[in-house]
């Protein structure tokens, strides 16, 4: 009984260790994404509908590429001549033995040389352009992404910093009570001080208001409930060193490589250059190949070949369609171009965005805050000692909150600036 009883024991503690290793059935072990937005991206790319939407397009555009060139299905024709028998005894029959022959035709269209290899690699043009799309959806998003989650961070670091100033004036508050209570300063002091506690309080509602909009948008993007929990964002990424960003033809040349826009563009020009050619090859006919045994009695006695072409008399519809493909051509030419003229304007202006709230974080870290450091602790030491008002310390409290803003709103901007030149570039730097 002893030994049953320690066998019992030692299946109970091992169960109870594993449980505690391991998380409860059903339980979420997983924490919620955002504490960077790698795993967003990460999210995006796998449940996104609208880029798994461009995906099977895309898909779908290639296996157009070998129908595009098959060629058609063959016809078989089956005649039945003479069914009447010429009135004679045997009456009028349909089947292919009993009346005066029977002929069989096989048909085959073939087009004009050259054709079949024109559609196939117009289709082909036609599933990069898809690809090109579906790259271009994913930057789009990627930059969506990046720009909202900059934005949830900045969010979420000013409630942090009005927190910790709020915390500060409860203790100004504190500091002037007492200095009230000692008939050193007036009530209006404390009063004051309570005031701008609600003012923080206001603006930390603000800020959560726009905290659960922010959320509810990356939610969005990642095809999840608006009211899925996120994690707090711990981290930004970084931003590429300055050389990288300052060789503008470097960027420019990779822009024309890889952009999707670009990509696309040419595909699509790709097509209206196959198309053209085809429109010049209808000048030429197809051709309808064919085979037909004929069928005398229970046997075949005869056998024939044919061969039928279209006539392309109707010259002046053919013009058209050929001037019609030439202009879609320099259509799909002037619409690279004008991408290309847009991108380069955009990535111009981001590349100065990017540039200036680097040197704004800079002055705000290195020379801003300290400074707003040095005043608040000269102002609560003089409003200590009385010689400086309360509303002066204030004003030193709201210019540390100010100074740390600065800095986070500069992160941001820089990484919403590097968002877009990303999106631009169509990889990451």
């Amino acid at each position: 009984m002893g030994k049953w009883i320690r066998i019992i024991l030692c299946i109970s503690w091992l169960g109870m260790s594993w449980l505690a290793a391991y998380p409860a059935w059903g339980e979420e072990s997983a924490q919620p994404p955002g504490a960077g937005v790698e795993e967003l991206l990460d999210l995006a790319q796998k449940q996104n509908p609208e880029l798994v939407t461009m995906r099977l397009e895309a898909a779908a555009a290639a296996e157009r590429i070998y129908s595009a060139s098959a060629l058609p299905d063959p016809v078989l024709r089956t005649e039945l001549m003479d069914i009447t028998n010429r009135g004679m005894d045997k009456g009028a029959s349909l089947l292919p033995s009993q009346v005066g022959s029977t002929r069989y035709t096989l048909m085959q269209s073939v087009p004009w040389m050259g054709k079949r290899d024109l559609k196939r690699e117009a289709a082909e043009a036609g599933a990069n352009q898809a690809r090109g799309r579906t790259a271009a959806t994913w930057a789009e998003l990627s930059a969506q992404i990046k720009s909202a989650y900059a934005q949830y961070y900045y969010v979420t670091g000013s409630q942090k910093i009005t927190r910790d100033l709020l915390d500060l004036v409860v203790q100004m508050e504190k500091v002037a009570q007492a200095r009230y209570a000692n008939g050193l300063a007036a009530q209006q002091d404390a009063v004051r001080a309570q005031v701008e506690q609600t003012a923080m309080k206001t603006g930390l509602v603000a800020l959560d208001n726009t905290q659960r909009q922010i959320e509810a948008r990356l939610n969005a993007l990642l095809s999840r409930p608006a009211i899925a929990p996120l994690a707090s964002p711990q981290r930004l990424r970084s931003i590429p060193a300055a050389a990288s960003l300052e060789n503008y033809k470097a960027l420019e040349n990779r822009i024309r490589e890889h952009n999707p826009d670009l990509f696309a563009d040419e595909a699509g020009i790709s097509a209206a250059e196959k198309t053209r050619d085809l429109a010049y090859k209808n000048r030429y006919p197809d051709f309808v190949l064919g085979v037909f045994p004929t069928q005398f009695g229970t046997a075949i006695r005869e056998w024939g070949m044919m061969v039928e072409l279209n006539i392309p008399l109707q010259q002046e519809t053919r013009r058209s369609q050929e001037r019609e493909s030439e202009a879609m051509l320099a259509a799909a030419k002037a619409r690279k171009e004008a991408t290309a003229n847009r991108i380069l304007s955009v990535l111009t202006e981001n590349l100065a965005g990017l540039d200036a709230a680097q040197r704004t974080e800079s002055l705000s870290s290195s020379s801003l805050l300290p400074q707003a450091n040095v005043t608040f602790e000269s102002a609560l030491s003089g409003y200590q000692n009385g010689r400086v008002d309360f509303a002066t310390l204030l004003d030193a409290a709201r210019q540390i909150l100010n100074a740390k803003l600065e800095v986070l709103k500069a992160q941001t901007d820089a990484q919403m600036r590097l968002a877009e030149i990303e999106r631009l570039l169509g990889e990451e730097l």
